[in-house]
């Protein structure tokens, strides 16, 4: 039996990720300050614990693994990215789990490593116009990210090269583009657009209005999370290393992405838009490489993946009112 570590396992992409091994017969021992929020984990072994700190990191790499998975990070939508007020936190709390786990790994001969990077690496200056934006993966220098989130995940991605260059660390990077599905955060500030839209045309009253940040036409792709982990495991079980982005082609205004999640609640709701952070204005995954490299595209559109979102949201927003 293969054996996985995940770190990060009591946040949305982990959990996810635990259930997909432990489906695919690993024996899986999951990392995180918390379990996950919606659903038990399905992780053999679950540490709680803070992987800031060197010791900690120590002893849940003492075992000998085939491959380790490092989604721990200090994140969430942007009400929290792009305020300013977390910058620091951002920054250094992901950078030290980072530096860690780069040390603790390398010089290992058989243990594969994951990274989680971010699409939002990518300089601002190539995403100013919402209908063209260049995210390619060799787009991504000259740097300039649009927020400290995106500076530690590149600083991040060149560490762990890095140590790939100087101590045989076999890494594989990924730069996830607005992942979504079931089981993510939905409320309290950290939550991203397609739950955070969701809550919002959840909650709202037949023939009333919902906000959004911004003018609503900055534009975005979301991949729905059963095909982000089939090209994280299709990844895993490659030669090639990266990065790479893994996300969709299919990019929506956020204007338009309210209006379908609309149609689906049989709502009819009016758009207010309001200040708010928005980030840049374009962001689409460019998929050319990860096609190429491993043949693989995603399986479900935006509307087949936002659909399964928006019921599942739904049902959490009708149970805290059943609760109060």
């Amino acid at each position: 039996m293969k054996k996985a570590l995940v770190l990060g396992a009591g946040g949305f992409i982990g959990s996810h990720l635990v259930t997909r091994l432990k489906k695919e017969d690993f024996f899986v021992r999951g990392v995180d300050l918390k379990y996950p929020e919606f659903s038990e984990t399905k992780a053999d072994q679950f540490v709680i614990g803070d992987l800031r700190e060197f010791g900690l990191c120590q002893e849940v790499m003492l075992e000998d693994y085939d491959e380790i998975y490092q989604l721990a990070a200090d994140m969430g939508g942007a009400g929290y990215i792009f305020t300013g007020e977390n910058d620091a936190d951002v920054m250094y709390n992901s950078a030290q789990i980072n530096l860690h786990i780069a040390q603790l790994a390398s010089g290992r001969s058989r243990v594969k490593v994951f990274y989680a990077s971010s699409a939002c690496i990518y300089p601002e200056y190539n995403q100013l116009d919402p209908a063209n934006p260049k995210c390619s993966e060799n787009s991504a220098y000259p740097a300039m990210p649009d927020s400290e989130y995106g500076w530690e995940k590149l600083f991040s991605e060149r560490l762990f090269l890095a140590f790939r260059k100087n101590h045989q660390l076999d890494v594989r990077i990924a730069r996830f583009h607005n992942i979504f599905g079931e089981e993510s955060s939905w409320k309290g500030g950290r939550e991203k657009a397609p739950t955070a839209l969701c809550r919002k045309i959840a909650m709202a009253d037949d023939g009333s209005e919902i906000e959004i940040w911004g003018d609503g036409f900055q534009t975005r792709s979301f991949l729905y999370i059963q095909d982000c982990l089939d090209a994280v495991r299709l990844l895993m079980d490659s030669d090639f290393y990266g990065p790479v982005n893994i996300g969709s082609e299919e990019m929506v205004s956020i204007n338009d992405f309210a209006d379908m999640i609309i149609g689906i609640s049989g709502k009819n709701l009016a758009l207010r838009h309001i200040k708010g952070p928005v980030g840049v204005r374009g962001r689409r995954s460019d998929n050319a490489l990860i096609e190429r490299k491993l043949a693989w595209k995603p399986r479900y559109s935006l509307d087949q993946g936002i659909e399964k979102v928006f019921y599942w949201v739904h049902e959490q927003v009708v149970s805290e009112k059943i609760k109060s």
